[in-house]
């Protein structure tokens, strides 16, 4: 994560923070002769999730508290109490000795009655010139343009072990597939690199939701601005912001970051469980082509036999959650007028819930790329069934014969036939009298190109599997993820053999 903590805080005490006769009430309630009922209470309170937000709480609050004193709204002297008060509650909550508790409904309203406990009078001036709306809006936003850069730097570990991965068996042959039948043969290393494009266009992705989330909607108050001088530039800018937002409805009631960050969060939990749903079915025992290591594999309460890939499977369960994240916050928000709902106070659990299954998943795929081994053998056994050679017959035809394309995936199509019938799994193996009577002119030379090996060294074009191209791939990719040293394998018919 490279620093990047977007993690819970550490569990500490739970209880009310005495601040007055009427918890929360104490703070809003002036309005009221009497508190919320329990139930209210119960539906009200989103400090169990939103607890997380500490961190950006406290560093919102810091830049708004400086700003504050730079325009004389607030005396020097009131700052340093609240900065000082912020960076002591800081403290406590990493320690776990801080007490968050329900009667003050979330985060913000926890941090803001602890500083005012501690600070007196200094305390309750720092939310002079905002509100809870923008400050959620802040504090949210700062979390999940963090949790964005946490991806993106999970992603690129995933990447590089990829690419160690395809280097190791640039020029292993497995069958391709399409409608998950036999096609033509590809390379190991060809297949893997795929998913590194793949994910490279998800890292862009979660980037640009990165990019999108750089205005700041602190200073917008509740809804309408504030009639305080405050300078909407400076707390931006502290707080690592390109600018303010420019309209003041649209900062409080905006969440297509989240949206955003969900939708590119939901693409690259898909592009995982494709992944996952490929090594399920290789390290399966009718492919046979790879095996998980112990520590990513788990067994059965019944039949001793069986090594499940249990942690792909839970990949593709939670590439399922993500996705419904992503919907479950469209639906929310598509309902709302401006500014402001209590409506999304839900969003935070959706997106918090979404990032941390998509650390899992990441973690996950990348523990299981760089210990699974592959079988050579099986896999090349497999290509090579299926009549997996039948395009190079027809492209051998035309290159040789000048037989139109059609023509020549007739004979082709003949050639499949009477292999069948001979009982053959490959054109290979079918005799070259058989190839005769369909086709006089075909030689044994023509025959020689059949071979799984023969196929794959022939797709030179740009992008595409012979092991020429795909150790290019590799070098551009060491390049640009800065891998160093290569990571090979003596190749035999299983890793390391």
């Amino acid at each position: 994560m490279t620093g990047i903590d977007t993690s819970p805080p550490t569990a500490g005490k739970s209880g009310p923070v005495p601040i007055g006769p009427s918890g929360a009430q104490g703070l809003w309630g002036g309005r009221f002769n009497r508190g919320p009922g329990a139930l209210m209470r119960a539906i009200n309170a989103s400090i169990a999730v939103d607890q997380r937000l500490w961190r950006e709480d406290i560093e919102g609050s810091k830049a708004h508290a400086a700003m504050l004193a730079a325009q004389g709204i607030i005396s020097s002297d009131d700052e340093k109490a609240i900065q000082e008060g912020l960076d002591a509650i800081g403290a406590e909550i990493a320690a776990g000795q801080f007490e968050f508790s329900e009667d003050l409904e979330d985060i913000h309203l926890n941090i803001e009655a602890r500083l005012t406990e501690r600070i007196g009078e200094a305390g309750k001036r720092l939310h002079t010139g905002r509100s809870r709306n923008d400050q959620v809006a802040t504090d949210f936003k700062l979390w999940t343009r963090r949790a964005l850069l946490a991806a993106s730097h999970s992603l690129e570990a995933l990447q590089i072990g990829l690419v160690r991965c395809a280097e190791a068996h640039a020029d292993w042959i497995l069958p391709g597939f399409t409608h998950l039948q036999t096609a033509q043969p590809v390379t190991l290393g060809h297949h893997l690199l795929a998913y590194v494009e793949m994910i490279a266009r998800d890292d862009r992705r979660l980037r640009a939701a990165w990019s999108s989330a750089d205005e700041c909607p602190l200073g917008a108050a509740a809804l309408a601005g504030t009639a305080y001088p405050i300078d909407r530039e400076a707390t931006a800018l502290a707080l690592g912001f390109d600018g303010p937002m420019a309209n003041s409805l649209d900062a409080v009631s905006a969440r297509d970051f989240a949206l955003e960050a969900l939708g590119a969060l939901a693409i690259a939990a898909v592009h995982l469980s494709r992944l996952a749903e490929e090594i399920v079915l290789w390290t399966s025992p009718q492919f046979g082509f790879a095996r998980l290591s112990d520590e990513w594999s788990t067994g059965s309460s019944i039949m001793p036999q069986k090594r499940n890939p249990d942690a792909a499977e839970l990949v593709r369960a939670k590439a399922a959650r993500i996705a419904a994240n992503s919907a479950a916050l469209l639906s929310i928000v598509r309902a709302l007028p401006l500014a402001y709902s209590k409506d999304l106070q839900e969003d935070k659990a959706l997106v918090f819930e979404a990032f941390d299954s998509f650390a899992l998943m990441v973690g996950a795929m990348t523990g299981m790329i760089a210990t699974t081994t592959f079988d050579r053998a099986a896999m090349r056994a497999a290509a090579a069934r299926g009549f997996s050679t039948a395009t190079d017959l027809a492209d051998g035809l035309v290159r040789a014969l000048a037989m139109p394309f059609r023509t020549a995936h007739h004979v082709a199509g003949a050639a499949v036939r009477r292999a069948e019938e001979l009982g053959l799994s490959s054109l290979e193996d079918l005799p070259l009298a058989e190839f005769q009577a369909i086709e006089p002119r075909f030689t044994a030379e023509a025959q020689a190109l059949l071979t799984v090996e023969a196929s794959v060294a022939a797709r030179l074009s740009f992008g595409g599997t012979a092991p020429v191209r795909v150790r290019e791939q590799i070098a551009r990719w060491r390049q640009e993820l800065g891998i160093e040293e290569p990571e090979t394998k003596e190749p035999g018919m299983e890793d390391g053999q």
